[in-house]
């Protein structure tokens, strides 16, 4: 069958495309947030919400409290590249090279 990278790999890919993907749609809730009101019923708006109030929460936790919305979710995308880093890290210290 080959050597299929994503099959042999799954234990990095897998959380590095969850940790892609909400980083991305942090961001583009930091750009649509620049368009849309923050109580704006476009389903657009509220879907990127949904998707990103889990990280919004965890880096509102550690950011303080006078700072923007945006400013949060930036910081978001921020501590979400480093996680995929530290990942990509730990990988390859631990599993070899492979990855």
């Amino acid at each position: 069958m080959g050597n299929n990278l994503l099959l042999t790999h799954w234990y990095f890919q897998v959380p590095n495309f969850v940790l892609a993907a909400l980083m991305y749609t942090l961001l583009g809730r930091a750009l649509l947030g620049l368009m849309v009101q923050p109580d704006s019923n476009n389903y657009i708006w509220r879907a990127f919400c949904l998707l990103t109030d889990p990280v919004v929460a965890a880096v509102s936790f550690v950011t303080p409290k006078a700072a923007a919305p945006v400013v949060i979710w930036l910081f978001g995308v921020v501590w979400l590249f480093w996680l995929r880093v530290a990942l990509l890290i730990f990988v390859v210290q631990f599993f070899g090279r492979g990855a």
